[in-house]
Formats: structure tokens, sequence, C-alpha cells
């Protein structure tokens, strides 16, 4: 019986890591090196050649954003006046980072990207999901693209227009006013039951 204990723990942690890992791989196989060429192609495009181009691949595109200024700097890049984040400074101190990339998901979220779509800022500064950074910075695209209001640079096909939006809340209307209809539908069936009830009763007396 003493025995069982550790060798119990000890299969509790083995297969915790293990399946921590097979989830991890998961997450890392969603990131698609094609639609890494096309944002690093729209944000030197929106942003200019002063951002510079990260090495290819996941760990070069994680590199590049890292910090948070070229996030900073692309958010920025998509308003004309009143720009979002006053302040960009590159620093090497993992707190000053982690907060330049904050700033710049509250920038996104005020843009018009909804929460489903963004990262959490350890999803990028950890790498613990790339693949939802490229979901946030697909979505702010398509947020940019259908505003179409000047302050978009690069080729609008590169992403979709946003119209999904107004069929969703068209869908929300449409769903309650079924329910209405399917709590009429089952009024009258209810009154159907009770006529029914009463004729039975009737025969009951006769």
């Amino acid at each position: 019986m003493a025995n069982k204990g550790p060798q119990v723990g000890m299969a509790n942690k083995g297969p915790s890591y293990g399946m921590s890992r097979v989830v991890q791989d998961k997450i890392d196989k969603k990131y698609d090196a094609e639609v890494e060429e096309l944002l690093v192609q729209w944000i030197v495009a929106q942003c200019g050649s002063g951002v510079g181009k990260p090495e290819a691949g996941k760990l070069g595109f994680q590199d590049w954003l890292k910090d948070g200024c070229v996030l900073s700097e692309l958010i920025n890049s998509l308003h004309k006046d009143n720009k979002p984040i006053k302040k960009i400074a590159s620093s090497s101190m993992a707190f000053k980072q982690m907060e330049q990339i904050s700033q710049f998901l509250t920038a996104a979220e005020s843009f018009g990207v909804i929460k489903t779509d963004m990262f959490q800022t350890v999803d990028l500064w950890e790498g613990k999901d790339l693949a939802a950074v490229q979901r946030t910075l697909m979505s702010l695209g398509s947020v940019a693209v259908t505003k179409d209001d000047g302050n978009y640079h690069g080729d609008p096909n590169w992403f979709f227009k946003k119209a999904q939006e107004n069929r969703r809340e068209f869908t929300d209307d449409q769903l309650k006013a079924g329910k209405g209809v399917i709590g009429l539908q089952m009024g009258s069936n209810k009154g159907a039951s009770q006529t029914g009830m009463s004729y039975g009763a009737t025969r009951q007396i006769q």
C-alpha cells in the first residue's frame, strides 16, 4: 500500500504533461504560414518599411510583434487623427512589452474587433497561441476594410468585409419572432387538449 501512493502520483503527472503537450501541438497546427505571409505584407504596407520584416516562421513572427511596438504602430495607422496609443516605446523589460501589447488589444477592441476574436497578452508574449494572434490581426484587417474610411492601406481583397454582423442581429430578431410563434402554437394546442377533455366529460355524463 505504501508504494502505491507515489506510483499513482507519478502516473498522474505523466499523462497531464502528455495531455498539455497534445493540446499545445493542436494549437500549433492552427498557425498558418500563408496567413503569416499575408499579415506581414499588410502590416508593412499599412505602417511603412520602418517596422521592418520578421524572419519567416512562427518564432520570427512572434519576435517581431512581441514588444508590442509594431502592433501599436499598426492600430495607430488605422486612425487619421486622435491616435489611440500615445506613446510607443521599445523596451527590453517584460512588463513594459506586455503593457504595450495590452494597449494594442484595448485599442483594437475599441476599433471594432469583437472579444471572441481577441488574443490574450500571453498568447503572443509567451507564444502560447500564435494562431489566436493571427486571428485577431485578420479580424482587425477585416474591420479596417469594412470601415472603408481611407485609412486602410494595401489590397482590399486581403480581408473579408464584415457584413455578417448585421445578419447576426437580424437572426436574433428572427429568433425572437420565432419564439413568439411557438408560444402561440403551444397556447392553441393547450386549448385543443382542454376542449377535448370537456367533450370527454360530457360523454361520461351521458
